[in-house]
């Protein structure tokens, strides 16, 4: 029992310690800063650890960094620290440079620019990278809805109090929920791709609905919905949309004849 204590100790410190750096830095700065607080060694040592909490960390942050080369490159025997071609949504190819030059998407913050298609590689272990960044960019707003709702007042009491509302923030966490979950047995190729679809599901569920709920204020630049928004719609298309991964896996239903079970209920 000490032994377990001691590790979630050290888990606790660990978040706290990256979740710091990213509040003080993204883009090339938080490469270098992660790289210094041992991101490399974390990724070869611990990556079932590393990857869900680095990346969760980054959506519910807001920051960036081009982490998503050194995850494919591990997964592949690759040195760390370079970049790789990146399948995006409409059979377009991206690269994720590690400096800070405006990218080529909505999202110009991530230095994503255009290229030449890439070899084939496998993506299962990027696609759950992708998924815990979705779903900790899902969280980040309902956590900005949530507080608008409970902040702001009509008819003299929060508008948290409104039914319709509740629906929407409810609606919104069930979907993120379900998202890790489905993360939660996504050990083989179908399942991250599941798990990729599940998640962008979650955050376009999470920006309509949030978006309802903070009104005009969620629009204006001021204020930080936008910018994840933002974000999830460029996340959601890289390494294939929810769309694109979902008819891929209906299609892999339809050949092989059968749904797999995924996860095994007692």
């Amino acid at each position: 029992m000490a032994d377990i204590d001691t590790a979630g100790d050290e888990l606790e410190l660990l978040e706290q310690s990256l979740r710091k750096t990213m509040a003080a830095a993204t883009g090339g700065e938080l490469d270098r800063a992660l790289t210094d607080l041992g991101w490399h060694e974390m990724l070869t040592d611990m990556p079932d650890i590393a990857i869900p909490l680095v990346f969760r960390l980054l959506g519910e942050t807001g920051s960036h960094a081009p982490l998503l080369n050194d995850v494919i490159a591990q997964s592949v025997g690759l040195p760390l620290g370079g970049t790789i071609a990146l399948p995006f949504t409409g059979g377009a190819w991206v690269v994720w440079e590690r400096d800070d030059r405006p990218g080529s998407t909505v999202d110009d913050e991530l230095p994503l620019h255009g290229g030449p298609a890439g070899a084939e590689i496998p993506l299962a272990a990027a696609r759950r990278a992708l998924a815990w960044w979705l779903v900790g960019s899902s969280r980040a707003m309902l956590a900005l809805a949530r507080r608008h709702a409970l902040d702001r007042t009509q008819f003299g009491r929060p508008i948290a109090a409104f039914q319709a509302v509740r629906h929407r923030l409810a609606e919104t966490l069930v979907a993120i929920e379900g998202a890790e979950a489905t993360l939660g047995v996504a050990d083989d190729e179908l399942g991250a791709l599941l798990a990729k679809a599940s998640a962008g599901q979650a955050a376009r569920t999470a920006a309509r609905n949030c978006q309802q709920v903070l009104g005009g204020v969620g629009f204006t630049a001021e204020h930080d919905l936008h910018r994840h928004i933002r974000r999830t719609l460029v996340l959601d298309g890289l390494l294939g949309s929810t769309t694109e991964l979902t008819r891929a896996a209906g299609t892999h239903i339809r050949t092989v004849g059968h749904a797999p079970r995924l996860a095994q209920l007692h």
